[in-house]
């Protein structure tokens, strides 16, 4: 079996996450957090729709990380960044990481908004 190495550019995968937390690019960042095609950005939540919505044209689709266990995307976020063309995938946080990781490795244009679990 030929085995090949992953890499990311300049996109972050995740490498761990736990209560609260999220190890990306070997450090560990608190909270929500906005990983993208050109690295990480400040995200504040459901509430922080601007971060979000920038993406457009930059990306295909955003996997979003709902917490612990898989929740709805607010309807009315959905829409907008649907209007934008961004694709949204709503899923519980572990499985959200795990996609864009595997989806950033195919080069992919994919983003990551992630609550922690």
């Amino acid at each position: 079996m030929r085995i090949n190495e992953v890499v990311f550019s300049d996109a972050l995968p995740v490498d761990g996450y736990g209560p609260g937390f999220f190890r990306i690019g070997g450090e560990v960042r608190e909270g929500a957090v906005l990983l993208t095609p050109t690295g990480l950005r400040s995200w504040g939540g459901y509430e922080d729709e601007a971060p979000l919505l920038e993406l457009a044209g930059e990306i295909d689709v955003l996997f979003i990380g709902t917490g612990a266990e898989t929740a709805h995307v607010p309807a009315a976020l959905r829409r907008k960044l649907e209007e934008a063309n961004v694709g949204v995938e709503g899923m519980a946080t572990g499985p959200a990481c795990r996609s864009y990781n595997v989806l950033l490795s195919e080069g992919r244009r994919i983003a990551l908004a992630a609550l922690p679990v």
